[in-house]
């Protein structure tokens, strides 16, 4: 992809996932990449395997001095910053567990949903667009949303309101600062293997299968690979969008899946 060679990026929540597939597909395409995460141990993992290209660097998506010193080590050691791809969130079974409705959920569950969620992918903005304007040639920031954030579900309002925040966020970013050459995207995953089998039981991923266009459930690297192409020159004429990279998930009429398995008949 054209204009990756020699940026420097920095991905949250970047030692696994989602986010690990984003640093090895950017590192593929020549950048340097910055990986945040709060468990230390897997960034170091990653960055050894990606070379002297990576830099693990450790810090809580909830703590905003944390998100600043991520910020500014990526910058002391790489020299400049051109993409951040904000991506950390708190999808723990703990906290979705007790993310419910609006009568039952605890207020700690949302203020902590939303200070990592939604204030921690601020924070990222705020304290990397300054760098960015710094190169002279903008950059671009894609954020980690969630089709929860348009549609109503049966729980996780919490999530979902994060999850809706964080596309408003990435249109006004793009508004605010796209004349000085900054960027901002949200990407809307959909279901992805790796959190299917770690945070949802087999029948619900099996509902979420039937309703999705394609043969399989998403797969890191296809979300690695829109990170790429958003933050390329390649995508240099995309801004302000959230983007759904979920199979079709959210494209179909909710019967769907229910004429498609032979359960209902079309006449």
């Amino acid at each position: 992809m054209r204009g990756i060679a020699g940026k420097v990026a920095l991905v949250t929540g970047g030692a696994a996932g989602i986010g690990a597939a984003a640093c090895r597909r950017l590192v593929a395409e020549g950048a340097r990449v910055a990986i945040g995460d709060i468990d230390h141990d897997k960034a170091q993992a990653l960055a050894a395997e990606l070379g002297t290209d990576a830099l693990a660097l450790a810090f809580d998506a909830e703590d905003t001095d944390s998100i600043k010193a991520l910020v500014d080590s990526t910058v002391a050691h790489f020299g400049r910053l051109d993409f951040l791809f904000n991506n950390a969130a708190l999808v723990s079974r703990e906290v979705i567990g007790q993310d419910s409705n609006p009568v039952d959920i605890d207020f700690a569950i949302w203020d902590r949903t939303m200070a990592v969620n939604a204030r921690g992918y601020l924070a990222g903005c705020k304290y990397a667009i300054p760098h960015m304007l710094k190169t002279g040639s903008g950059g671009a920031i894609v954020m980690t949303a969630s089709g929860s954030g348009l549609l109503g579900d049966l729980s996780n309002i919490a999530y979902a309101a994060s999850k809706a925040a964080i596309m408003s966020m990435a249109r006004t970013v793009a508004t605010q600062y796209g004349k000085q050459g900054i960027r901002c995207n949200a990407i809307n995953p959909g279901l992805i293997q790796v959190e299917a089998r770690k945070n949802m039981p087999a029948p619900v991923v099996e509902i979420m299968l039937r309703n999705t266009l394609v043969p399989r459930l998403g797969l890191p690297e296809d979300i690695g690979g829109m990170v790429a192409f958003l933050c390329s020159d390649d995508g240099a004429f995309i801004t302000g969008q959230a983007i759904n990279v979920d199979g079709g998930l959210q494209s179909h009429m909710p019967y769907y899946a229910d004429f498609a398995s032979g359960g209902a008949k079309w006449s």
